[in-house]
């Protein structure tokens, strides 16, 4: 069996890797040819961030592929032989913290090297080392306490009951939907600073459609997304009553005021149709066939690893292969996010004028360095929105008919938009 398994995981690997070496040798294609949706200089600059990312991703396959072979072979053994063999919660806890730590510590390297040196070369990083090791402190805090928890609940699920699978699927699926809730509240504000939108136009505006749609949230707030990164986004968080707007601050510096109201007229596209719950249910149904898949391993198998199955171990090697199957369930997930963003740009270019919507997107995958073009499969396979080319042209944007080395007329892009699609003027 545990040949089976160290089958499935490299093909898992191989795939992973095969579908970067084809990202990058389209891209490096692509970026030398006539640009789009941003100037020259821009287009070959987002082509090389994309590329670097991708390369980088690569190395961390090899790294992880090794990782899993250590594990299997030797690292589960090892670790049972330090924290015993005791089938109870505290030591299930313990096994757990022993494997977070060692993943934690291999796959740091790539962390600080992606932000410190590709994000920081290309721009986007404004997070100081001191800032970092903060940050990074207060997440091992966090998951110490809040990752101690869920484990000792799920360890005790798993070593009492027969069919832990459908408990422990239960209880994950919970604890998911709890986060949501605290996570905009009481998570989020521990690492940024969030204020109160100032009352004016833009917030009376933003109230308004809120309105409109439907929906009732906690407030409108600004996150100095600035002091750590400089790329621009918005959204709603949470659920119930702890839902709220949060802006970051770079989308203000950048975007006027109509263009902010597109890009949160999408945001409240994907509320109105209620796509935070089919997101919910899609991660509900991937818990529920991973806890049933590897609910049902037979016990040969960890014997084959050297290894006592403990509800620790159990939970470790659900942990080790979810990869794999989050790979599988990869392309579905995509297919219907992309399907869900056009319909949340539909809604946005209603509520707040498409020509907003577009000039927003423009500026958005400008000043995020996000290069335009993808491999198809790639795309497919990964991106959970649809590619930047294809949203604008979906409405109404002729990007054959913009000189992008030239500034972008101040009073709108009507003038870049196809006719035929072009909206009645206010």
């Amino acid at each position: 069996m545990l040949l089976w398994v160290i089958g499935i995981y490299s093909l898992y690997i191989l795939l992973k890797i095969y579908l970067s070496v084809m990202q990058i040798g389209y891209i490096n294609v692509e970026k030398r040819r006539k640009p789009v949706l941003m100037p020259e200089g821009r287009y070959f600059v987002a082509g090389n961030y994309a590329i670097a990312k991708e390369r980088l991703s690569i190395v961390e396959s090899f790294v992880e592929y090794l990782l899993f072979l250590w594990w299997v072979f030797a690292g589960f053994r090892w670790l049972q032989g330090i924290v015993g063999a005791e089938d109870t919660v505290g030591n299930a806890v313990l096994f757990l913290f022993g494997f977070f730590a060692v993943n934690w510590i291999v796959t740091l390297p790539f962390e600080i090297y992606g932000r410190f040196k590709i994000d920081q070369s290309f721009g986007f990083n404004k997070m100081t080392p001191k800032m970092y090791v903060v940050d990074t402190l207060k997440s091992v805090l966090l998951f110490l306490v809040l990752g101690g928890a869920v484990f000792a609940a799920l360890a005790w699920v798993v070593a009492e009951f027969e069919n832990w699978w459908l408990g422990g699927f239960l209880l994950l699926f919970a604890v998911a939907l709890l986060a949501n809730v605290l996570y905009p509240t009481l998570i989020a504000p521990i690492f940024n600073k969030f204020t109160p939108l100032p009352e004016g136009e833009l917030k009376s505006s933003i109230e308004e459609m809120m309105r409109e749609a439907g929906l009732r949230s906690e407030g409108i707030f600004v996150m100095d997304a600035s002091t750590r990164n400089s790329r621009l986004n918005a959204y709603f968080g949470g659920l119930g009553k702890a839902k709220r707007v949060v802006l970051f601050d770079t989308l203000l510096d950048k975007l006027n005021d109509k263009e902010l109201l597109a890009v949160l007229g999408h945001e409240l596209g994907h509320y109105k149709h209620g796509d935070i719950w089919k997101n919910l249910a899609m991660m509900g149904g991937f818990l529920f066939v991973a806890f049933y898949l590897f609910g049902h391993l037979p016990q040969s198998l960890y014997a084959e690893m050297g290894v006592v199955p403990t509800a620790g171990v159990t939970i470790a090697f659900i942990l080790l292969m979810l990869p794999v199957l989050g790979f599988v369930y990869t392309p579905l997930m995509s297919m219907i996010s992309r399907h869900n963003e056009y319909e949340a740009d539909r809604y946005g270019s209603e509520m707040a004028g498409r020509q907003h919507l577009i000039s927003a997107l423009l500026k958005l995958v400008s000043e995020n360095k996000s290069f335009p073009k993808s491999d198809p499969i790639y795309s497919r396979f990964y991106h959970t929105h649809p590619p930047i080319l294809e949203r604008l042209e979906a409405l109404g944007y002729d990007p054959d008919r913009v000189d992008y080395d030239t500034e972008l007329p101040k009073e709108g892009i009507f003038e870049f938009l196809d006719e035929s699609k072009k909206p009645d003027e206010e």
